[in-house]
């Protein structure tokens, strides 16, 4: 803890110190943003001393961590503990604090809701320049509960306390098959609303979309003992698996990393599904964070437009986005998507909140899905970049759904923040940062500053 209170202020001193003209910006050595900008006047901020899991304490199953550690080491901290965080966001460099600030979800989330509803203290670097510990019952209640999907436009968490829960050693997964999106979406509210499936309970739920004749749910239960494990770190690819087996099994830790190989599918926009690029990558290659390097250098030089455009390819509009809808319109979104947008597989996982958090202003109590779908899409002949994103948009909330902004928004100035509760988000903005130093949400989000 000496060692945090030292990093802690080694931050305040430089946040002090940059220009009132520089918008800070958190530097990072990883990020899972999709929403590219210049630097322009932005001034970096460094967090490299926060990055640290500080303590777990197996009695009252809590961890103090910093808040740029990422969900690898965290979890990396707990699991020889026999204890795992509520919710563990499925990309290793996840870090803590981004995914309580902005947007994290797994498939405990149709249990224990976003990972923001697991954490019990906030220690913040607040716009002012001040060092506060928000939390539920205490003055900075307003800050604690509109922290969640501010985006660092409110402060940065510096240090984060989060509830942890126990595990077993492995996970036994369920693939169920559906061909009629409507019956897929009603089995999973069944079995959300339940928490069992033919008489067992469920401690995971998620699935994913093929096609309109072909979807599976996937059910996990965690399991002391094993027949056998799968290792989808190397030949092998898990979303691929889903299709081809009814049952198997995963290590707890495998389980929760599985994602992270192939980057979901996205991994195949590099070649890496290829058996023979598969078998000469290094397997501490094969990890979201490289893939989204790549994605980085090919947005800063245009690689991808170039080749197009040497092919006469259609320009492509970059689709990266997580949205949710009422589970009861899940089938309908399906329906959209797939005949506005065609691109698959799409990411099903079912959520519920608990609680009430204004700038994420989700039903409390109601069974949500979210929808996760990256790539590119080709444009229609004469249309421009944002003609599906924007079409993805106007059609959630037309289902009375949700879009997180980890990616790119077109939403108008006044949509946004009736959308975003702008009510509640305006007097925290003016209580804890009056000056303006960061950059408010809309501007962070939608205007790409």
């Amino acid at each position: 803890m000496s060692a945090h209170q030292r990093a802690v202020e080694q931050i305040r001193q430089s946040y002090a110190e940059i220009p009132a003209d520089a918008a800070p910006r958190l530097a990072k050595a990883t990020s899972n943003l999709f929403r590219f900008r210049d630097s322009g006047k932005a001034a970096k901020l460094s967090a490299r001393d926060l990055d640290q899991v500080i303590s777990v304490d197996p009695v009252t199953m809590t961890a103090e961590v910093q808040g740029m550690t990422t969900y690898e080491h965290l979890v990396d901290a707990t699991l020889p503990h026999g204890l795992m965080p509520y919710v563990v966001p499925q990309l290793k460099t996840i870090t803590l604090g981004g995914a309580v600030t902005g947007l994290g979800i797994e498939s405990t989330s149709f249990r224990d809701g976003l990972p923001h509803e697991s954490v019990e203290e906030l220690e913040i670097l607040t716009g002012d320049g001040r060092i506060v510990v928000a939390r539920d019952d205490n003055e900075h209640r307003d800050l604690f509960r509109s922290f969640p999907n501010s985006y660092g436009t409110l402060g940065y968490a510096l240090r984060i306390r989060i509830k942890l829960k126990p595990v077993q050693p492995y996970v036994r997964l369920t693939h169920l098959r559906f061909t009629d999106a409507a019956k897929c979406m009603l089995a999973m509210q069944e079995i959300c609303e339940a928490m069992t499936h033919d008489g067992e309970p469920v401690d995971f739920v998620d699935g994913v979309f093929f096609d309109p004749s072909e979807m599976y749910i996937t059910l996990g239960r965690f399991a002391e003992r094993a027949p056998y494990t799968s290792d989808y770190t190397g030949m092998r690819i898990y979303y691929q698996s889903i299709q081809k087996r009814g049952r198997d099994w995963l290590s707890v830790r495998d389980y929760l990393w599985r994602w992270d190989t192939d980057w979901f599918w996205c991994s195949r926009a590099f070649g890496v599904q290829q058996p023979l690029v598969r078998s000469l990558m290094p397997r501490k290659w094969m990890r979201s964070d490289v893939y989204r390097k790549l994605v980085a250098l090919d947005r800063r030089y245009g690689v991808v437009a170039r080749v197009d455009r040497w092919r006469d390819a259609p320009v492509q509009e970059s689709v990266i986005q997580d949205v949710e809808t009422p589970v009861e319109r899940g089938a309908d979104f399906l329906e959209f998507f797939h005949s506005k947008v065609g691109m698959t597989p799409v990411w099903m996982c079912p959520l519920r909140s608990s609680s009430e958090w204004p700038l994420y202003p989700l039903e409390t109590g109601k069974l949500y899905v979210n929808f996760g779908f990256w790539g590119l899409v080709p444009l229609p002949r004469g249309q421009f970049d944002g003609y599906y994103n924007r079409l993805i948009e106007n059609e959630v909330h037309a289902l009375d759904g949700h879009k997180s902004l980890y990616s790119t928004s077109f939403y108008a100035r006044e949509q946004f923040w009736q959308l975003y509760n702008g009510d509640a988000y305006w007097p925290v903005k003016q209580a804890y940062d009056p000056n303006g130093r960061l950059l408010d949400l809309y501007d962070k989000c939608v205007r790409g500053r």
